[in-house]
C-alpha cells in the first residue's frame, strides 16, 4: 500500500535533502545522489544499489509499472514518500518528470581493489568537463563489454544527474573509479596493462585497436585539452581519428565510442 500521507511543504527534510543533492557539494559530503525517472530507477534495483529513500508524485507517475516498483519497494522497506507535483518538478531534471525519484548511496572504488583477472580492459579520461559526455561514455563502455572508468585528476562527478541520466542505467553495472593520472599509470604498468593514448597527431590509426591485446587501458584527454606530451609519452601505443573535412576535432564521447567499438571483441 502507498503511504497516503502526501509532502506538499518545500521545508520538509527529504524534500529539502533531495534538492541539495542538486550541488556536488552535498552529494560529496552525504555520499548520496538522485536518481530520476522509471527506467533509472528499476536499474538501480535490478542492480542491487542501496537506495536511501524513494519520492514519487502519484499525478505524475501514470505509468502502472511505476506504482507497482514503489510498491514492491515499501513492502521491501524502502521509505517512499508521496510528494506534490510542484516540489517534485523543483527537484526534477526533466521537462517532463515521469514522477519518480530515488536517492541512492554512492558506490567507492579504489584501483588497489581492482581484481585484474577480471578487469580485462577500461577506459581512462584526463579532467573531463562535460557530464553529458562522461554518461554516454559510461553507456558505450557497458554496451562493448568493457570492465570499468577511471576518472583522473578531477573533473565530472559521475554522479552528476546529468552524467547519471545519460548513462541510461549502465553506471550501476561497471565501476567507476577517480585517480590521479601517476597513480594510474603506475598501477596499470605494474599489473601489466598496455595504455592506448590517443591523438590527432599520432603515426597509428584507430584501426589497429582490433588487435591490441588485453589487458589495456584507453586514455582519452579532456574536451578541451586533449592528453598532455607527459601522458603520451608513458602510453605503450597512440592511436588517431582520420578527420577528412574541415573539422578538427570529435566530441569525446563520439571519439571514445568509435575508439571503444574498434577494441570490441566477442
Amino acid at each position: 500500500m502507498e503511504s497516503e500521507y502526501l509532502i506538499t511543504s518545500s521545508s520538509n527534510q527529504v524534500v529539502k535533502l533531495a534538492r541539495s543533492l542538486l550541488q556536488r557539494k552535498k552529494r560529496d559530503e552525504s555520499g548520496l545522489f538522485l536518481v530520476e525517472g522509471i527506467h533509472l530507477v528499476s536499474s538501480l534495483f535490478e542492480a542491487g544499489w542501496n537506495v536511501y529513500t524513494i519520492l514519487y508524485s502519484p499525478e505524475l507517475l501514470s505509468s502502472d509499472y511505476g506504482h507497482q516498483l514503489v510498491e514492491q519497494q515499501e513492502q521491501q522497506g524502502t521509505r517512499c514518500y508521496r510528494i506534490s507535483p510542484d516540489l517534485f518538478r523543483k527537484i526534477s531534471g526533466k521537462d517532463n518528470p515521469q514522477g519518480i525519484i530515488a536517492i541512492a548511496y554512492q558506490q567507492t572504488h579504489k584501483l588497489e581493489d581492482l581484481d585484474t583477472r577480471i578487469f580485462q580492459w577500461g577506459i581512462a579520461i584526463v579532467s573531463p568537463q562535460d557530464p553529458g559526455n562522461v554518461g554516454t561514455i559510461i553507456r558505450t563502455l557497458e554496451s562493448v563489454g568493457a570492465d570499468g572508468l577511471i576518472l583522473l585528476d578531477g573533473g565530472v562527478d559521475p554522479y552528476h544527474p546529468s552524467c547519471v541520466r545519460a548513462g541510461m542505467g549502465a553506471l550501476f553495472w561497471k565501476p567507476i573509479l577517480k585517480s590521479s593520472y601517476m597513480e594510474m599509470a603506475s598501477w596499470a604498468h605494474s599489473n601489466g596493462y598496455q595504455l592506448i593514448g590517443t591523438s590527432a597527431h599520432a603515426e597509428n590509426d584507430y584501426r589497429i585497436l582490433s588487435t591490441v591485446k588485453k589487458p589495456c587501458i584507453l586514455l582519452l584527454g579532456s574536451e578541451q585539452k586533449g592528453l598532455s606530451d607527459e601522458q603520451l609519452n608513458s602510453c605503450d601505443i597512440v592511436v588517431s581519428l582520420p578527420m577528412r573535412g574541415h573539422s578538427t576535432s570529435l566530441n569525446l564521447s563520439i571519439a571514445a565510442g568509435i575508439l571503444m567499438y574498434s577494441m570490441f571483441s566477442e
